[in-house]
């Protein structure tokens, strides 16, 4: 188990890696402005954070304004589709894609404390297109994915530091690039309890298989990435950790013969490491969509690891 424990934490290191220039993990977390509001029953929070001393982040908390206590958390990954100046608010507002009512009330209602953020060129963040964000950062020797994923793990750094939340009880939630940020945060902090992704667990040779790179916004692209790691490579490091993954069967983003190859990994690992009932992928006759099974199995499969474990 040691030499096991031993070798994910190189992984880790070598995936950190590839992420480029990305600020030290030990810098400090300030709380630049918090506006708390009250309204019908819930305690919303207008966070702006300093996660990555670049530029200030803006975040989103939702809760129940119910007394005192630790509440499980979720940061809840937003999506892209185009959406730029969404952001942070699909957690209040909701996506196209996605049931409805949105999920940060749904989640506040079963006694979660939710978390967002405005990734870069998103939101109150979009002070450069995504291309332009994309391109600077490469001539600074940093991925914009990579910087996403930085601010995405301070986040969780930043939920075990409220007293209101339980630290031992996040888990990692998205749709579409919220899904792909979903399986890479847990994949590199194993302090996550449980990961969920909604139809986005790309398998990257059957993408280049299938001629879908463009699918997929510049944002996504590591350089070298496929030198070391596969999709089914970097969701080996969530085991033995519950992971529940979502997907489409006629969603050009996350090619079937990929899904297959995955599943067929992800399933050898789990049982290897004696948890084979923590790792699920759950298919649908749709394509990038939500459905209400999907919600369904969500709510139920964050209730089951988060919300039992008191």
């Amino acid at each position: 188990m040691r030499e096991f424990i031993k070798k994910v934490s190189t992984r880790r290191r070598e995936l950190r890696k590839l992420l480029g220039d990305i600020p030290s993990a030990d810098r400090r977390i300030r709380v630049v402005s918090r506006k708390p509001v009250r309204q019908d029953g819930y305690l919303v929070e207008r966070l702006t954070l300093d996660l990555n001393g670049i530029e200030d982040v803006p975040a989103l908390l939702i809760k129940r304004a119910d007394g005192p206590g630790r509440k499980p958390g979720i940061l809840y990954c937003h999506s892209h589709g185009g959406f730029y100046d969404l952001g942070k608010r699909e957690l209040l507002e909701g996506v196209v894609y996605e049931q409805k009512p949105p999920y940060g009330y749904v989640l506040a209602d079963r006694g979660y404390a939710v978390l967002c953020i405005d990734n870069w060129a998103f939101g109150k963040r979009r002070t450069m297109t995504e291309s332009a964000t994309f391109k600077l950062m490469l001539w600074q020797g940093r991925t914009m994915w990579g910087m996403m994923v930085y601010d995405n793990l301070r986040a969780l750094d930043y939920m075990r530091s409220r007293q209101d939340i339980d630290g031992n009880r996040i888990a990692a939630l998205g749709m579409s690039m919220g899904s792909t940020m979903s399986w890479w945060v847990a994949a590199l902090d194993p302090k996550v309890s449980a990961c969920v992704d909604i139809c986005c667990l790309t398998d990257f040779q059957a993408l280049i298989d299938e001629k879908g790179l463009d699918g997929h916004g510049i944002f996504y692209y590591v350089p070298s990435l496929l030198k070391y790691f596969s999709t089914a490579e970097i969701n080996a490091l969530i085991s033995p950790r519950p992971h529940l993954s979502l997907a489409g069967v006629k969603d050009k983003l996350t090619p079937v013969k990929g899904l297959d190859r995955i599943d067929r990994e992800l399933k050898k690992i789990y049982k290897a490491a004696g948890k084979p009932e923590n790792w699920q992928l759950v298919r649908y006759p749709g394509a990038h969509r939500e459905t209400p099974d999907m919600r369904r199995r969500v709510l139920a499969f964050l209730d089951l690891h988060l919300r039992t474990r008191m």
